[in-house]
């Protein structure tokens, strides 16, 4: 079986915001073809990788059609000949191509759709599921998930600061428990908010978007919603991720919908 890229094609798709991103498709010659399209962040932080946006009137400015033309006219030809299963090679020629720190010459929604559509790729024409063309052939474990129960910031219209409070159910002893665990946590999160008649409707990522009186609220609220589901504190972890750069400028965290104004020692203090 030949196990070259013969091509690859990149098109612009909507996602579950209404907003442009990248889908890539490889062509291997043995006939395999494989698609991938990539998230995009309603809240991105200063150091992480660019997704390349045209700028232009559709789309609000937000159309990734340089981001597709970069994967048809550079990185379709980079790679062709290349055999698929050849992942690390693959990713190296993207970014000496790109050759920039932080992607934004080719676009990161460009380089990380080719990448994980040669993956699929590859793991389709060895017959092999993703995941263990991934992890390898003794792999059997999913890694404990994170539910995102709770929205704020960027991801929500209500006046939470902190953009996502997720719980992690470290006292499962397996994924389908952990997940179980997660949704009956959800679902007593939801019926403690509706008794006390807040709102239950969601924000960008699933999670109940309600207004508090203060963030720490968030955090009261969904340890009843843990205890109300039959769980405890020792199985049930709390993880946040503040978004918090979303909030600085120079050398000041300014929590936009509260306006508390804090420096980085305030900041870890209210952590």
């Amino acid at each position: 079986m030949d196990l070259k890229i013969k091509c690859i094609d990149g098109r612009e798709i909507i996602d579950s915001r209404g907003n442009p991103t990248v889908e890539a498709q490889v062509y291997l010659e043995c006939g395999v073809t494989a698609v991938a399209s990539v998230p995009s962040g309603a809240s991105t932080g200063v150091y992480e990788a660019v997704e390349l946006r045209d700028g232009d009137g559709r789309y609000n400015g937000k159309g990734v059609l340089k981001a597709v033309e970069n994967i048809k006219e550079k990185i379709s030809p980079a790679l062709k000949g290349i055999n698929v299963t050849e992942q690390r090679k693959i990713d190296r020629i993207m970014i000496e191509l790109d050759g920039s720190d932080n992607k934004k010459n080719l676009g990161a929604n460009a380089v990380l759709a080719v990448s994980l559509a040669c993956a699929k790729a590859a793991a389709k024409a060895l017959c092999v599921p993703l995941y263990r063309y991934l992890g390898g052939f003794n792999s059997s474990r999913l890694p404990v998930p994170m539910m995102n129960i709770l929205n704020g910031g960027a991801h929500a219209s209500n006046n939470v600061d902190i953009q996502e409070f997720m719980i992690m159910p470290v006292g499962a002893q397996s994924f389908s428990k952990g997940l179980m665990q997660c949704c009956e946590i959800y679902q007593a999160l939801g019926s403690i908010l509706k008794s006390q008649g807040k709102s239950t409707a969601v924000g960008d990522e699933g999670g109940f978007a309600p207004d508090l009186a203060t963030d720490k609220d968030a955090l009261k609220l969904i340890m009843e919603a843990v205890h109300k589901a039959g769980y405890n504190s020792e199985n049930t972890k709390i993880a946040l991720d503040a978004a918090s750069s979303e909030w600085y400028k120079d050398g000041i965290y300014t929590l936009p919908k509260r306006g508390t104004v804090a420096d980085s020692d305030q900041l870890i203090d209210y952590y």
